[in-house]
């Protein structure tokens, strides 16, 4: 028998490593046609640092775009939501715009308990010492999950719940799926409990292309990253100079999507799913969709998932827009 100290014994261990969670997701994408990957396996640790940098490009109006209703607005959206909340944010990366509500959250109850969720690790931590040193008056408490299995943590938060799903991350789900995941997390909070949604807006696609394809090629970066994730944990032998990203504005189903087109015939190997892909030239991956709103479209999908729209605030250029409903 090999010990894992020599190199024969390495090869073995990694052999009986089993599948992450997501593998039966990825096998599912890439053998249906046309070809799909899960957008939630962007978030790795280099893709949420790619992202972050993504959110400091010209192009890319969104945060600066909600972050300059938070700046306007915090103190009234405190006002409204009331006191004595437990802060629950979803997909909370870094937590980079989420503390001028806190701050403002905080002038109205003497603490404010603060859950950010994620599925990186590596963002929960940045997102903790963030909280930790901008608002001292905030307890943080991260909580590592994947929406995929449920929002069974919201029990978890006592008290009265403020749920945050800020950046437009609503937008990466079809409706009907946009409606269900809003559903599930109705079903765990109590009548006064409140969600504040982020939403972008419906406008020109002479705005909408750069935000997704900027001109020094960081979104390009992030998308072909989910391919360097596969390689590392799947190990898979996807040659990332093969692959081109594509961003398109679709005006029928109002969505960005985004895909990754191979340039020439190839076939990869998944050594871990043990699946073979053919790939075609000019054949595409589709990785994400960013569905782009009106408020009609934002009250229905509400509505149905059981919340009541109470109020809406707008940037000064109304792009991007936030939303407290409640349970």
């Amino acid at each position: 028998m090999a010990i894992l100290g020599d190199p024969v014994g390495q090869m073995i261990a990694r052999e009986l490593i089993s599948p992450p969670p997501y593998a039966e997701e990825v096998l599912r994408g890439l053998t249906s046609r046309p070809k799909t990957l899960p957008f939630k396996l962007f978030y790795d640790h280099v893709g949420s640092a790619l992202f972050e940098e993504i959110t400091a490009l010209p192009e890319y109006y969104l945060s600066r775009s909600e972050l300059e209703i938070l700046r306007e607005f915090a103190g009234e959206i405190a006002e409204t939501v009331g006191p004595g909340n437990n802060v629950v944010e979803l997909g909370s990366g870094t937590a980079a715009k989420t503390c001028t509500l806190l701050q403002a959250l905080a002038r109205r109850q003497i603490r404010v308990p603060y859950f950010p969720v994620d599925i990186s690790p590596a963002a929960l931590a940045e997102a903790r010492q963030r909280v930790e040193q901008q608002c001292p008056l905030t307890s943080v408490r991260p909580v590592v999950a994947d929406f995929g299995n449920g929002f069974g943590f919201l029990r978890d938060v006592p008290g009265r719940r403020l749920v945050l799903y800020l950046g437009s991350s609503i937008g990466n789900f079809d409706p009907e799926a946009a409606i269900a995941m809003l559903r599930s997390v109705h079903e765990e909070l109590a009548p006064g409990d409140a969600l504040l949604l982020g939403t972008d807006l419906i406008k020109d696609a002479s705005i909408l292309l750069p935000a997704y394809d900027d001109a020094q090629g960081v979104t390009a970066e992030f998308n072909k990253n989910i391919l360097r994730r596969l390689n590392r944990e799947l190990r898979a032998n996807f040659d990332l100079s093969l692959f081109r990203h594509l961003a398109r504005w679709n005006p029928h189903s109002s969505r960005m999507e985004i895909y990754l087109q191979c340039k020439r015939p190839q076939s990869v190997h998944i050594r871990m799913l043990q699946l073979s892909v053919e790939l075609a030239a000019g054949e595409r991956i589709h990785t994400e969709n960013s569905y782009k709103y009106t408020l009609p479209m934002v009250e229905t999908i509400l509505c149905r998932a059981g919340f009541a729209l109470q109020q809406t605030w707008y940037d000064s250029r109304k792009w991007f827009a936030l939303h407290l409903a409640r349970a």
